[in-house]
């Protein structure tokens, strides 16, 4: 396994060819007047070569605006990737974006997952912010995984990134130097 930060030369058709994107999904959580509750939700997450093509512009516009990714790979394949917008938010300057985190289904559960988002925290760090900003898919399982890492509700709400996926939960992650 070969982890490495993406030059935008990397940002071919190609890079993601034999991605699996695919999730099923049958829980979800959801944000009612202030409280956080689940319901059952069925639909599935799949990218065609459309997606794949729609995925791969935004991690070169991610790349060539200061922004950093990191790909995991076995031989020549990238089967994870994660991804750190350069632009700082908030009150104080204190966030960055992370838009991308995901494993190939074939790989999914070998914590890869962790391993990335470790690379993306270090690089926010990198980037002078002290939380990670994270509009999170709100199965149940995906909000298990961030919750298990330590992510929270984010505290203050970045609007625009809330209206591109309403229906995603807005997180946080406090980087420090005891975290991932």
């Amino acid at each position: 396994m070969l982890y490495r930060t993406l030059q935008l030369p990397d940002f071919s058709p190609t890079l993601l060819g034999s991605f699996h994107r695919y999730q099923e999904t049958t829980r979800v959580w959801y944000e009612k007047d202030g409280q956080y509750l689940q319901k059952e939700d069925h639909f599935i997450d799949e990218w065609d070569d459309h997606k794949k093509e729609q995925v791969i512009s935004s991690l070169r516009a991610c790349v060539a605006s200061g922004g950093v990714v990191v790909g995991a790979y076995v031989e020549d394949a990238c089967i994870g990737f994660v991804n750190v917008e350069g632009a700082r938010f908030g009150s104080k300057q204190q966030y960055v974006e992370m838009p991308y985190i995901h494993v190939s289904n074939d790989w999914r559960g070998a914590g890869l997952g962790r391993k990335l988002f470790a690379h993306c925290c270090e690089q926010a760090r990198q980037l002078g912010a002290t939380k990670l900003y994270i509009a999170a898919h709100p199965s149940v399982e995906t909000q298990h995984f961030y919750r298990s890492i330590g992510c929270t509700y984010a505290k203050e709400i970045n609007e625009e990134i809330l209206a591109k996926e309403p229906l995603d939960i807005q997180m946080e992650f406090l980087l420090s130097e005891n975290h991932s």
